[in-house]
């Protein structure tokens, strides 16, 4: 054992980098914040810690899910999927074809519709039925149309169809214009709303920057009821919006992340990362509010990793064995010795 453990030492020494240093991933990159930190924390590790290559893949669920299905690499992870908000794709992927997996550790996730603190107390805002009050939906037209506008989510996001029949079920259409743009938009038109004295609604979440940014608050909605509760989405039913129901708040998510199984076999170190990661909310509230506020994501995980090594240790399955059974770091130790052996015949 001596002499595997002194090869192994010697051969991360000589290379500056783990023995498994050929292991690599592509990463999906949808685009909000939260997703985005993940991304790039997994990155950070894989080449920082584990000596692989990570590349970032942007991507929607739908498309993400899909490569990871498919099982060629082409995108091996999804870094924060929200249940049961993507239930379509993990009853696809993971119930269905087998192909995909999801992570053991979650976060948990609320999701709202939201205003202004000074709004709410100005107008007596605090219901999301307030909002089909002519007084107020008047108080929210930027465009002169006649309606107020309320953001329900970017393209792409199953959250923004979920949104889009609330705002029908909780009769706001007569009053309210359901507006799906990018994250970056809403946020700019939070804080420029705010200035200006404005109303603007908007679908909120936690983990998020925005509860560092700004002063908002969450609209109140009836509690969660899960009969009154079905939402469809568009691979469920060409006709989801017609055959939705909800006219009740959101359950509380569980968040965690979903990989190809194919990786297991193609990069087996990067597949253990990928089970043993255990963020908080509160870990990607403050990633999402360093991002939004000019901090580059690449430099966000990088000084994260450095900060917590014991955390990123644990994961790994460093540190004593962090967690890892003996068989489990036996089998570990005799891999690299393999591969070393592989290297040594190739220097011949």
């Amino acid at each position: 054992m001596k002499k595997l453990f002194g090869a192994v030492c010697a051969l991360a020494i000589t290379a500056g980098a783990p023995a498994f240093a050929a292991e690599k991933i592509n990463i999906g990159a949808p685009s909000w914040t939260g997703a985005q930190a993940i991304a790039h924390l997994v990155q950070e590790i894989v080449v920082s810690r584990i000596g692989g290559e990570a590349t970032l893949v942007p991507g929607n669920n739908a498309a993400i899910f899909a490569a990871m299905d498919a099982g060629k690499g082409d995108i091996d992870i999804h870094p924060d999927v929200w249940l049961p908000n993507q239930k379509s794709f993990t009853d696809k992927y993971v119930d269905g074809t087998g192909n995909v997996a999801l992570s053991s550790n979650v976060y948990e996730g609320k999701q709202s519709f939201c205003v202004s603190k000074e709004f709410s107390e100005k107008a007596g805002v605090t219901s999301i039925f307030d909002l089909a009050r002519p007084e107020i939906a008047a108080q929210m037209d930027s465009d002169g149309n006649g309606k107020g506008e309320i953001w329900i989510g970017a393209p792409g996001w199953a959250s923004a169809n979920v949104n889009q029949v609330k705002v029908r079920d909780y009769g706001l259409m007569p009053f309210m214009e359901p507006v799906r743009a990018d994250q970056s938009v809403m946020t700019a038109t939070v804080g420029d709303s705010i200035r200006k004295g404005i109303g603007y609604a908007f679908y909120c979440y936690s983990p998020h920057a925005i509860w560092f940014q700004h002063d908002i608050v969450r609209l109140e909605e009836p509690p969660f009821d899960p009969a009154m509760y079905k939402a469809l989405q568009p691979s469920d039913d060409p006709d989801w919006f017609e055959n939705s129901k909800v006219m009740t708040e959101d359950a509380l998510k569980q968040v965690q992340i979903a990989y190809s199984k194919s990786l297991e076999t193609r990069s087996p170190a990067i597949a253990d990362l990928v089970k043993n990661i255990a963020l908080t909310g509160e870990d990607v509230s403050n990633f999402a509010f360093e991002i939004e506020g000019g901090k580059d994501a690449a430099d966000v995980a990088k000084d994260w990793v450095a900060a917590n090594a014991d955390r990123v240790d644990g994961w790994l399955g460093l540190g004593g064995g962090g967690g890892m059974s003996n068989a489990a770091i036996l089998d570990e130790l005799n891999a690299l010795e393999m591969r070393l052996d592989k290297l040594k015949s190739m220097v011949k």
